[in-house]
């Protein structure tokens, strides 16, 4: 895979910087206009010129074609419910913006969040004049690691964007790599097969790392290949044994926990545990932040994803204006839709109940 053209660099954008947030999420969103321009030196040049922020933080990096963003809500749960003051970098947004950057589970005020980009633009532009014009994502990229630099968080959790390899978000190592899992995505920026597009994202491990994936087949070998050739250790999990299923979420077997509710829908959910237990696993070896038993049994029963096998209560959705239950979910593609359709058939008997 190679990075995007640079067609367009010489449109960098001229910047007046915004004085209220709905000018500073159009700053960012006019952005948009330069795409995915995959590559990792712009947005390395963009952290320098605001003092390198990420090398003093710690934590882990989330890949994986599904279930990142399950991840990230599980172990985010576990940190705060362990006391722990973590930054963590869910996307998409559902409503603001300001979702992007959370620490401790908030999000970004309005008037921090249009302070950070009054504060990054002008060195994006002092980094477009070398490198071309940073896209939206790296810039949210930068911002969120200067945000976690002035929040004096203990840890981050961050999503990995498109792949790995050549993700903005690699321009940072927190310790601790993690890959969900491999199946076919973003095939015209990643590669045609499993074994390609496990490539772009095993690159995330590096050998200061400890690498945690449940990833199968194929992509398991893949990954495998990477930790042993950077010298990372890598553990390995299976989706925790699924013990009852129910309206509000699954009972699963984890080893050192044993039986533990977690708070989200869907029989997919229990792979999702399985690694988020493992990257806290990680990050304890790693000397990052230990979580005790308690506080993961409580982070994951009380964990929230928005937006993604959520159930909800609509007053006025169902026949003649009454209220009606709503499930709303996200699947984008092939993968993630066979595991919604999955979901939908197993839960339909559990909502349906009287």
């Amino acid at each position: 895979m190679t990075p995007s053209s640079p067609a367009g660099d010489e449109a960098a954008l001229p910047t007046a910087l915004p004085g209220t947030y709905a000018e500073a999420v159009a700053a960012l969103q006019a952005r948009g206009r330069f795409g995915i321009r995959l590559g990792l030196a712009r947005v390395r040049a963009l952290l320098r010129a605001l003092g390198s922020p990420e090398r003093d933080i710690r934590g882990a990096l989330v890949g994986g074609t599904n279930g990142k963003g399950s991840v990230l809500a599980l172990v985010a749960a576990c940190l705060a419910e362990g006391g722990l003051r973590a930054g963590d970098t869910p996307k998409p947004h559902l409503v603001t913006y300001r979702e992007r950057l959370r620490v401790g589970g908030r999000p970004i005020g309005a008037d921090d969040f249009t302070a950070l980009v009054r504060h990054v633009l002008p060195a994006a532009d002092a980094v477009a004049r070398r490198h071309g014009p940073p896209t939206e994502f790296e810039l949210v990229t930068a911002l969120a690691f200067a945000w976690f630099g002035q929040a004096a968080i203990d840890l981050a959790v961050v999503e990995v964007g498109l792949g790995g390899r050549l993700d903005a978000t690699h321009a940072w190592d927190g310790g601790v790599a993690a890959i969900t899992n491999v199946d076919l995505d973003h095939t015209e920026w990643l590669g045609p097969t499993v074994p390609a597009i496990a490539s772009e994202k095993a690159a995330i491990i590096t050998a200061s790392d400890r690498a945690v994936t449940g990833a199968t087949g194929e992509a398991r070998g893949v990954i495998r290949r990477r930790a042993r050739r950077v010298g990372a250790p890598l553990l390995e999990v299976a989706p925790a044994p699924v013990l009852a299923m129910d309206r509000d979420g699954l009972l699963v077997e984890l080893a050192g926990l044993g039986a533990t509710r977690v708070g989200l829908l869907g029989r997919h959910q229990a792979a999702n545990v399985a690694v988020a237990d493992a990257v806290l696993d990680a990050l304890e070896a790693a000397g990052v932040a230990a979580v005790p038993p308690e506080a993961r049994r409580a982070g994951y029963a009380t964990a929230r994803w928005p937006g993604r096998l959520e159930l909800l209560d609509v007053p006025g959705a169902g026949p003649g204006g009454s209220p009606a239950e709503v499930l709303l979910d996200g699947a984008h593609n092939p993968a993630g839709a066979a595991a919604l359709v999955a979901a939908l058939d197993e839960l339909r008997p559990l909502l349906e109940a009287p």
